[in-house]
């Protein structure tokens, strides 16, 4: 595979929460250096919601001599706003490229759900709930959707193609039908669960269709029995109506199931012949390690290659899993 990647987060706001408070640009550096020589990675996806993050953590990545996926993400914004924050980033993701480091502008992330517009719902989280709860009458109304999303995306390709002169793509979510014409890849958050399981392998193949090379922009599970069976859901095992969040019931840590999950899928992607893909995520940072009290381990909700483990730990504040290990002797050997 030619891009061997992960997710970087540099913060988003789903329903106005932001996911790394505490980022700095001295740390995504140092981040940096450990994708791209403890992961063994060539390739990161940086995501996040504001422009000066996202460029300064790819200047690390460049700097660190990793191929840059320049991926807004903004969530609860209006058509208006994606497409301003589109155009900042792009000129920024631009002036990276320019100066010699191979640059993919991701021109968002699931924006039919993280932003207003196409499902009801007052914000991302609310929206996901009408997507997964929708039955017959939502999937009804699907190509009206979907076409209404497929205008918005030619309008914010061609906004990103006015200053940015490399290739561009978008990281669908599965219920997204992407006209991928205006576009380099066909880029697809690719996650197995109990679902798609059994057609998982075909699912894949079936992005070949369009004659352009095919990414997994995301994939991954967390480290509890069972969350592999869940794959994009399985962080929803906090309950948020309380701060900080609690985990709402009784699940068994085990780093194994990463692994195993990572194994499997990065077989099916080589198998099927996949451009690049992209573990999500490199670290979770709120998500505390709380080895002593389940109930308080968020980590069990974490798709991240390490757990956070607090200001008392070592260095950088959190400890390799066991994915991460699994990882980066996949991509040193591949």
């Amino acid at each position: 595979m030619r891009g061997k990647g992960i997710n970087y987060d540099t913060g988003f706001f789903p329903g106005g929460t932001d996911s790394r408070p505490d980022f700095d640009a001295e740390t995504a550096r140092r981040e940096m250096g450990i994708v791209a020589d403890g992961l063994h990675c060539t390739a990161v996806r940086i995501s996040g919601a504001r422009p000066d993050r996202l460029e300064a953590a790819a200047q690390a990545a460049a700097d660190a001599g990793l191929e840059v996926w320049f991926a807004p993400f903004p969530c609860e914004a209006t058509r208006g706003e994606l497409l301003e924050i589109l155009a900042d980033c792009a000129r920024r993701a631009e002036r990276i490229r320019a100066a010699g480091t191979e640059v993919v502008f991701v021109a968002g992330c699931e924006t039919s759900l993280f932003c207003p517009g196409y499902f009801d719902g007052d914000d991302s989280y609310a929206r996901i709930q009408t997507l997964g709860g929708g039955g017959m009458e939502l999937w009804s109304r699907l190509g009206e959707i979907m076409a209404s999303f497929n205008g918005y995306l030619a309008e914010a390709a061609a906004t990103v193609r006015e200053h940015f002169h490399g290739k561009v793509t978008y990281a669908a979510g599965p219920w997204e039908f992407i006209d991928w014409t205006p576009f380099d890849f066909v880029s697809v958050d690719a996650y197995r669960s109990t679902e798609n399981k059994d057609k998982f392998a075909e699912e894949i193949r079936v992005h070949f269709q369009h004659g352009k090379p095919v990414v997994a922009t995301e994939f991954g599970c967390t480290p509890y029995v069972g969350s592999g069976d869940r794959g994009g859901m399985a962080w929803a095992i906090l309950d948020s109506s309380v701060e900080p969040p609690v985990v709402n019931g009784d699940y068994v840590r085990s780093e194994d199931e990463q692994s195993t999950y990572f194994t499997e899928l990065y077989d099916v992607f080589e198998e099927a012949g996949l451009d690049s893909a992209f573990w999500f995520t490199f670290a979770t940072y709120r998500a505390r390690h709380d080895p002593a009290d389940p109930r308080h381990d968020l980590d069990l909700a974490a798709y991240g290659t390490v757990k956070m483990t607090g200001p008392d730990s070592p260095e950088l504040n959190w400890e390799p899993k066991k994915v991460f290990h699994t990882i980066a002797e996949r991509y040193a050997a591949s």
